[in-house]
Parts: C-alpha cells; structure tokens; sequence
C-alpha cells in the first residue's frame, strides 16, 4: 500500500489553489498566489492492530451510510507563494483520500489525481486509480480517527500528545463548526473541542502554550486544555474542553444593547440587559489571567519612547491605507509621545487580540479563548511579552463597537432618532469601559500613569480597526474612524 507522501505524488496544485481560494479561513482573499510546493507531514492511521473498515460498495445508491470505508487521512502543507512578492505563507491541508468518489463529502472536495503506479488509496492495486481527496475536517471518519489517535498517540511523523485529568469520550460524533474562523474547529459531542490551525508557522503556537499553562495553574477562565497535535516540534493543533453552557459574549452585548434602544426613555443601568455587571467580571477575570500569565512565563520590561514609536509608524502606514485619518494624526501622535516618557515598561505573556468575541459566558463565569494574538503578526510577535494594556485597550474598543454596530445594522431616516441612538450608544460605552476597567484595577485603582497608557493603546488599536475595516468590511470603517477621532480630542 502506497505511502503518506506516495499519495500526493501527483497532487494537482491548481485543485489545492481552487480549495485555497474558496477556503474561509485562508488569511490572504484578494491576492494572486500559487500552490508552490506541497510539503508531507505524515498520516493519521488507525491505532496499531485496529484493522481498517472494509472497502465500500461501487454501487452509491445503495450504499448504506454506515458501511463507508475509512479514508487514508495525509496532513500536508501547502506553501503559497504570492504575485505580489510577499513572504510565501504555508497552509494545513488535512486530506481525507479515498480511491473513489463519496457522495457524502461533495461539499467538502478538494481534488483528484492519479495514484502512485499500482497502489491505490486502500487496498486496491490498480494502475489506473485515482486519489480523490476530501477536507478531512467535514469527514466524520477522518475525524474519528483524530481523536482515537489523542488516545493512542499515532500517526505517521505527526505526534498526539495528551494531558492528563480528563477521560476523552472516543464514541462522540465530529460536527465541523460552520462559523467564519480563521482556523477550523471540530466539535465531538459535547466532551471536546478540537482546534486544527491552517496557517502554520514553525515552533510553538500560543494558543497551546498559553492554555497549557493556564491549565496547570488551574484556571477558571479558560477551557482546559486536553492535548495538542504537533510536527517537528511545531503545533498543528489542539484539544480543549467543550464549553456545553457557553453563551458569545458578543452576542450577549449585543442583545444588551438592543434592550437599551428599544428603551427610549431608559438609562443603561435602567434597562433589564444591563451589561455593566458581566463587565466587571470580565475586568476580574482578565486580571486573574494575567497575573497567571505573570507567574508561568517570563516578564521584561521595553522602553515606553521605543513602544510610541512602532504606534507612530503604524499611524503612518496607516494613513496611506485610510486618509480619512489624517485630519487626526498629529492629535494621536502627541497621544503616543505622552506615553514615550514613561520610561521602563513592564510586559509579559498577554492574550493579544481581545474582545469580546473571544469571551464566552458560561454558568462558571467568564472564559477567554483563543490566545493566538493577531492573525496579521508573525508567530515570532505574538509570543512576544506585551503590555497587560494591550488586551484592557482590545475590550475597551469591543464596548465602543458594540453599540455602534447594532446602531449600523438599524436602518434609520429620521435624525432625531439617530440622534438618540448616538448618545444612548456613548452611554452604553462608557458605562461598561468604566465598570470593566474599575474591576480590573482593583485596589490599585487607575492613575494618570495607567491613562496616559490605555489611552495610547486605544488609539493604536482603533487605528488597527480602521485598516482592518477598510480592506474588509468597508461600510464599518466609520465605528473605528470615529473612535480615533473621541480619543484624540479628549
């Protein structure tokens, strides 16, 4: 029988491209690449003396859904390399490959190409078979034999490491998660989440690292970490607790603040879905988080004139992307050259890219997930210690955004409704950024110190947004645009 890297002998690279090019979670839509080499990590098998399901009947009308062989399941990477002649980008590719078509798994086709010479992808040894190649994340077969392989810790090159303290449950079924992700996430049951990362840069990934410890420490605030999937001592993916009571703390603003424009004549703390409350114990939680984060990895400090520097440049770059920004940049630059005189700066391990579509509420609190950082940083970046401000200037933004975005998405004529909506937003804003940041600091409290730097860290986030929004969603460039404009004339 053919090898993992004998299978994909004859990949067709314009199939991948196609796959690419369709895929949600491929982090460059909009740029002319190619498939330049596709690169064989090795193959999820089934655990050793498990013997393979039995190959399916030819007839697929009246093959019954339970008699389905099981894939050859090959992880690999694709290397995009771009017109543009920007930095080739690398993709996992977990590739569900059989030696005949499967009706089941027509949403999730990649691509066909000829086998190896007398091997085909199971047991068959004919010259002329083809590998027809599915996204193994929409495979429930494929999937099964992930998680059994978190058990057994095989595969072919490709390591399934387990943490102790939970017993996996290797019946449940794998459902894909059909949200906009930038990696893809596969949920079995409701025991375990498993988390499989599509852009792969080498080393360590964050998200794993940073829950493991978290994990260790015995967190509240996080889903346990359960294991990880790792190549060459680079992460490919990972296994967590599924969150079975968790509610998007997105969605939940959101509907708080729906609450309070349908209340014309309410104050937020007026309003039945006040959110003030659950701001505070987000401020809580991320305080607990952080001072774990202190403990587990090491802590630095960076010259503050350095930090206003790379925000400065940022404002440059910036504005070449959205001019609307220039009417505010020497505003945001006196903003960043109050913070260059504050000297030494502490930093540590932070969470890097949150807000609140990165909480989730469940009966036991609030948790913070996803601890990857920014998608457009390099690997290198993201693991480096930050300022805690990073991630209270992240949350403070998502509260602003939040009524503006439910404002955006309510068609409105009439001016003084509009009107309302704006102050009921502002008031919405402030309520919940000082509640959070109230219970954050704690006893230290908030002095000018710390303002002077969460200011600075807003403003270089929103300008982040700006850029952000006006190369993807355009019709929400004025949230950002008008945030830059509130801090830089406080």
């Amino acid at each position: 029988m053919a090898t993992a890297s004998e299978l994909l002998t004859h990949v067709d690279h314009e199939a991948l491209h196609a796959y690419l090019d369709r895929a949600r979670w491929f982090g460059s839509k909009g740029r002319g690449f190619t498939v330049s080499e596709v690169h064989v990590l090795g193959e999820v098998a089934p655990p050793p003396g498990e013997a393979a399901a039995s190959p399916a009947p030819t007839d697929h009308s009246t093959r019954p859904a339970e008699a389905a062989r099981e894939p050859r399941v090959v992880v690999a990477l694709a290397e995009v390399a771009f017109d543009d002649g920007g930095e080739p980008e690398r993709y996992q590719l977990p590739l569900a490959l059989y030696d005949e078509p499967q009706e089941r798994l027509d949403h999730a086709f990649v691509g066909r190409w000829p086998a190896p010479d007398g091997a085909a992808t199971g047991t068959a040894t004919d010259a002329g078979a083809e590998v027809v190649a599915y996204d193994a994340v929409q495979d429930r077969a494929a999937m099964a034999l992930y998680l059994r392989s978190f058990e057994t810790g095989s595969g072919s090159a490709i390591g399934f490491v387990r943490l102790g303290g939970h017993e996996l449950d290797l019946t449940a079924p794998g459902s894909p998660f059909t949200g906009e992700q930038s990696n893809s996430s596969v949920f079995f049951g409701e025991d375990s989440v498993l988390k499989l990362f599509r852009k792969v840069t080498p080393g360590e990934n964050p998200d794993v690292t940073t829950h493991r410890v978290l994990t260790e420490a015995g967190s509240t605030h996080v889903a346990h970490l359960y294991g990880w999937i790792e190549h060459d001592e680079t992460h490919l993916g990972m296994l967590q607790q599924f969150l079975r009571t968790a509610s998007d703390g997105w969605g939940i603003a959101l509907a708080s603040v729906r609450d309070l424009f349908a209340e014309a004549d309410l104050h937020a703390e007026e309003v039945g879905g006040d959110f003030a409350s659950e701001a505070a114990r987000l401020g809580e939680a991320l305080a607990e988080v952080h001072a774990q984060l202190r403990e587990a990895f090491p802590t630095d400090t960076v010259d503050a004139a350095h930090v206003a520097q790379v925000m400065t440049d940022r404002l440059e770059a910036a504005i070449e992307v959205v001019p609307q920004l220039a009417e505010h940049a020497d505003a945001a630059r006196a903003v960043f050259a109050a913070m260059a005189g504050l000297g030494e700066l502490p930093v540590q391990r932070v969470h890097a890219d949150l807000h609140l579509g990165q909480t989730l509420r469940t009966v036991g609190g609030w948790k913070l997930v996803d601890f990857e950082g920014e998608p457009a940083k390099t690997m290198d970046e993201r693991v480096r210690p930050d300022s805690p401000w990073r991630d209270v200037a992240g949350m403070t933004r998502s509260f602003d955004y939040a009524p503006h975005a439910v404002a955006a998405s309510m068609p409105e004529q009439d001016p003084d409704v509009l009107h309302q909506r704006a102050i009921r937003a502002g008031e919405w804003a402030r309520r919940n950024r000082k509640a959070f940041l109230a219970a954050y600091c704690g006893d230290a409290g908030f002095g000018a110190e710390d303002r002077t730097l969460l200011t600075a860290y807003v403003v270089d986030k929103a300008i982040y947004e700006c850029v952000y929004e006006a190369r993807n969603r355009p019709t929400w460039l004025s949230i950002p645009l008008e945030g830059v404009a509130r801090l830089t004339s406080d």
